[in-house]
């Protein structure tokens, strides 16, 4: 069976190889699988055109790489299965699985020298109440993980931003505060996180070990079942 790896996409040239590194771990832990990309927005190619490359006969696995289930999982990723004939399997989305919070747990303690006395971990929004919910959960998980407050964050379309995030932990109190980036790849998205006025702002999860893992995990259970 193909793996298709399908993103939301980005016009920042980095985003893409972040993603190209990414599924090179994963073709490492799934040698033999012809692993793809395929994007919904802004780049291709689409998941449309790359579901119509597997060769008649052939199934896929299509393995959305978001970190909630917004529309682009609910609506763009079943329709374009459905529109080439129901050959694939869609996994559910990347987050907000625990191997997803522990890789973002590892870049935020990565890029500071002491843990912060709160942490925003700040995601891309959605008007979609079902992912805000989603991000509320992998927020709750990193403070477990971290033993800090957590305050979930938008950069866009939901609330609270990350800067008034930041600011409502400033004005509770806490001395020092960090974003935890809850985004896959850098671009615009993570390019604004710098301007939210924490004491430090983490990178994005990018070619983790544990989010390739978890892609390649998501493709066997799917494959086998």
């Amino acid at each position: 069976m193909t793996l298709i790896a399908v993103a939301h996409g980005t016009r920042a040239p980095e985003g893409p190889v972040v993603l190209a590194a990414l599924l090179d771990r994963v073709r490492l832990l799934l040698p033999g699988v012809d692993v793809r990309v395929a994007y919904v927005d802004v780049i291709g190619p689409t998941l449309s055109s790359v579901l119509a490359s597997v060769p008649d006969g052939e199934r896929a696995v299509v393995v959305p790489m978001f970190l909630a289930s917004g529309y682009h999982v609910r609506v763009d990723v079943p329709s374009a299965v459905a529109e080439d004939g129901g050959r694939a399997i869609v996994t559910p989305a990347l987050g907000p699985d625990a191997a997803v919070v522990a890789a973002v747990e590892a870049r935020l303690r990565s890029a500071a020298d002491a843990l912060p006395s709160a942490v925003v971990l700040a995601a891309a929004g959605s008007s979609d109440a079902s992912a805000l919910a989603e991000v509320d959960v992998a927020a709750s998980l990193l403070s477990s993980a971290v033993a800090r407050p957590v305050q979930p964050a938008y950069v866009t379309t939901a609330s609270p931003s990350v800067p008034d995030a930041v600011s409502s932990l400033r004005a509770a109190g806490h001395p020092t505060v960090a974003v935890a980036s809850y985004l896959l790849a850098p671009g615009l998205f993570q390019e604004r996180l710098s301007t939210a006025g924490a004491d430090l702002v983490a990178p994005p999860i990018g070619p983790h070990p544990l989010v390739a893992q978890l892609i390649a995990d998501r493709y066997r259970a799917a494959a086998e079942g």
